[in-house]
C-alpha cells in the first residue's frame, strides 16, 4: 500500500547538450543504464529537485570521460517530470529490510557458487564516496530478479538519499554533495520532459 508513490516529482539528468537538445525537441529519449556498478541497478537515473547537482555531475563526466557511457562535451541537464509509481522508497524502513535480505539471499547464492561478492569500490584515485557500487547494484538486481521469479509486482522505479561529500563543516554529519537520486526502471513513470530555469526566469544554460 505505502510503496505507491503516485505524487509528481521532478528529477534532472546531467548529460550532453546534443543529447539534451535531442530530448527536448522530442526527436530521443533517455536510455537506460546497465552498468555493473551502478547504484540503484539497471535504470534511467535522475537527480530528485536538484539541476545544480545534476549540472556539476554532467561536468564531472566530462572531466573523468571513463565513466561516461556517451561522452560529454557540454555539460547540460534535462528536467523531467515523473510519476514513481509503486516504488522501492529506500526512506521506508519496509524497503530497507527487503534490501537487506536480497543481500542476504546475495551472500548464500556466492557461497553456493563458491564465487566471490562484488565488491564497492572507488571510481578515481581518492574517491572517498565508492563510485562504482557493483555490489550494492547486483544486490538490487537480485531482488528484482527474485520479485519476477515470484510473480511478484515489480518496481518500476526506485528512490534512495545518499549521503555523499566530505562534511558539510566541522562537527556535523551533513555532507557536501547529500542528495536523493532516482532510478526509473519504467519508461511510462516519465511523463514528459523540460528546459530547467534559474529563479529569473532564464534557463540554468544558455
Amino acid at each position: 500500500m505505502y510503496q505507491l508513490l503516485p505524487s509528481f516529482v521532478l528529477g534532472f539528468h546531467g548529460c550532453d547538450r546534443d543529447i539534451g537538445e535531442q530530448i527536448l525537441s522530442g526527436q530521443g529519449q533517455l536510455l537506460p543504464s546497465t552498468n555493473s556498478y551502478d547504484w540503484l541497478g539497471r535504470g534511467i537515473y535522475f537527480w530528485e529537485n536538484s539541476p545544480d547537482r545534476a549540472l556539476s555531475y554532467a561536468a564531472f563526466l566530462r572531466d573523468h570521460g571513463g565513466r561516461a557511457v556517451r561522452k560529454i562535451e557540454e555539460p547540460f541537464v534535462v528536467g523531467a517530470v515523473i510519476n514513481l509509481g509503486f516504488c522501492l522508497n529506500l526512506t521506508d524502513e519496509n524497503a530497507l529490510t527487503l534490501v537487506r535480505q536480497a543481500h542476504q539471499e546475495l551472500v548464500t547464492l556466492s557461497e553456493e557458487a563458491q564465487t566471490p561478492l562484488p565488491m564497492n569500490e572507488p571510481g578515481y584515485a581518492g574517491d572517498p564516496d565508492l563510485l562504482k557500487r557493483h555490489l550494492d547494484c547486483a544486490v538490487f538486481e537480485l531482488l528484482h530478479a527474485l520479485r519476477d521469479e515470484g510473480r511478484i509486482q515489480a518496481y518500476e522505479s526506485v528512490r534512495a538519499p545518499f549521503w555523499e561529500g566530505g562534511d558539510l563543516y566541522p562537527g556535523t554529519n551533513f555532507r557536501e554533495k547529500t542528495h536523493v537520486q532516482i532510478c526509473v526502471r519504467d519508461h511510462a513513470c516519465i511523463k514528459g520532459y523540460f528546459r530547467p530555469l534559474k529563479e529569473d526566469g532564464t534557463p540554468i544554460q544558455p
